[in-house]
């Protein structure tokens, strides 16, 4: 969304194309097996855009704060996830204070509770990870290949990694609050002055905690000047700098202030089928962490049965209202509470996982050659043309920007694992993550793992097809 956002506070306009010619691939679109899970997201997304000091998304208790409607009153306790993903801009121009992203946790227990960073990053749009040209389908095995803040910290999870700046555990006293993140999101020396940050972190808490997202301008002196910080905030912090708030001021602000702006637009309900359709930004408690799914032909099968030659099948993926490609599945985690002016689901599942396994079978009397691909068709709710539409030329906005995991079997038998950073433009058919030789009668287990990044559009479908034979 950075992108379109720039070009938008830019004042700047694309000039208006004739649209590429289309292309259907005549096919079945299957709903993806399985379901989410049920590890609870705090989904902090909206605004998007933050001008003004205040909370972003608070599940502690509504007793005793000044605004009690801004806080959604959900604990956690066990695994859970937090997600944020928020841009500053200087507003006026000459406001260059960073905006600093706090994020906390709070006890409401009687005993000390731990909590556990499994896995956890949060970079820049600027310098960490600027939005560059990148070729639609790049080998990634290092993980240096990235366009934008959400597209590396959801390369960074699928890894496994946890970034230098978080511990491995954190220790919340009875009735007391630690900050997790206390970062900040500047804009000073950029053209235009705007920037953004993603977050994602797996976490597990052997107690009861509360969580809230705070967003808070570089604290000053009297006189204007930032100040030096007062009292070291250990987490995800950038100790000893100048303006970063403390722990007390995170508090302040969340017991005093009322949702931060401005806001984002207001959702269209989801009975409502009108063409322009408002999603909405999430700011709430959203229902799933990972998608694992096994893709059978049928709930007694122990195998898939690639496609006759020449043929293709696709399975749905982030498939939403209006966008489920004609099997009527809706992936969009449910909202377990949000704030009413926010999205009604988590349409696009930012930040969760998929892990998909393919365990495919030739169940032919000759060798194929089969191929699986992740696609980006044109959105639409039913296949009108009775396949799904793409585009001959490469249309102008990007709608994937993300690394897939991809393991395997080669044709010697060994095991292979390939990282795979793609780039799909809407209606982009990609390119095969794998081709593989089956041998007649052999099978051949296929896993693909992504998480689903932010700045991306659904929906995607994950492609498998068998070259047709040359006569």
């Amino acid at each position: 969304m950075l992108p379109l956002l720039l070009n938008f506070l830019l004042g700047q306009t694309t000039p208006a194309m004739p649209p590429p010619e289309e292309v259907v691939q005549l096919q079945e679109v299957r709903p993806l097996p399985g379901q989410l899970d049920t590890v609870p997201m705090f989904n902090s997304n909206s605004p998007e855009l933050v001008l003004e000091e205040g909370i972003l998304l608070s599940t502690f208790p509504p007793d005793g704060k000044k605004v009690p409607t801004a806080h959604l009153n959900f604990p956690f306790r066990g695994r859970f996830d937090i997600f944020a993903h928020h841009v500053a801009k200087a507003e006026p121009p000459e406001n260059l204070r960073p905006l600093y992203l706090g994020i906390i946790l709070y006890n409401p227990g009687s005993e000390l509770v731990k909590v556990n960073i499994l896995q956890a990053a949060s970079y820049l749009s600027q310098p960490d990870a600027p939005f560059i040209e990148l070729p639609s389908f790049s080998q990634n095995i290092l993980g240096k290949v990235f366009a934008g803040p959400g597209d590396r910290v959801m390369s960074d999870i699928l890894r496994g990694k946890r970034q230098e700046i978080f511990p491995a555990q954190i220790e919340i006293p009875p009735g007391q609050s630690r900050m997790l993140l206390n970062l900040p999101i500047p804009v000073q020396g950029l053209t235009p002055p705007l920037n953004g940050r993603s977050t994602l972190m797996r976490l597990w808490s052997n107690g009861t905690v509360y969580a809230a997202s705070l967003a808070m301008f570089a604290r000053v002196n009297p006189d204007g000047s930032e100040r030096g910080l007062r009292q070291p905030v250990r987490v995800a912090s950038p100790t000893g700098e100048a303006g970063t708030p403390t722990l007390e001021e995170w508090q302040n602000l969340l017991d005093n202030s009322d949702v931060a702006r401005p806001r984002d637009k207001t959702p269209t309900p989801l009975e409502e089928t009108r063409k322009s359709r408002i999603y909405g930004r999430v700011a709430g408690v959203a229902g799933g962490s990972q998608w694992q799914a096994l893709l059978i032909d049928n709930l007694k099968a122990r195998y898939l049965n690639i496609p006759q030659p020449g043929e293709v099948f696709s399975y749905a993926l982030s498939s939403l209202h209006g966008g489920t490609l004609g099997n009527g599945q809706i992936q969009s985690a449910s909202m377990l509470v949000r704030y009413p002016d926010t999205a009604y689901r988590a349409h696009g599942n930012y930040g969760i996982q998929y892990s998909l396994r393919l365990p495919l079978y030739n169940n032919t009397q000759i060798p194929q050659t089969v191929s699986v691909s992740m696609q980006t068709p044109l959105k639409e709710d039913q296949l009108v043309k009775g396949g799904l539409r793409f585009f001959s030329m490469s249309a102008r906005q990007v709608f994937f920007r993300g690394t897939v995991r991809v393991r395997y079997n080669d044709d010697q038998g060994l095991p292979r694992t390939k990282f795979v950073h793609l780039v799909q433009r809407r209606g982009q058919m990609g390119e095969p993550l794998v081709l593989l030789n089956i041998k007649a009668g052999d099978r051949s287990l296929v896993e693909v793992d992504f998480l689903y990044p932010p700045d991306a559009t659904p929906p995607q479908v994950l492609t498998v097809s068998t070259q047709a034979k040359s006569r």
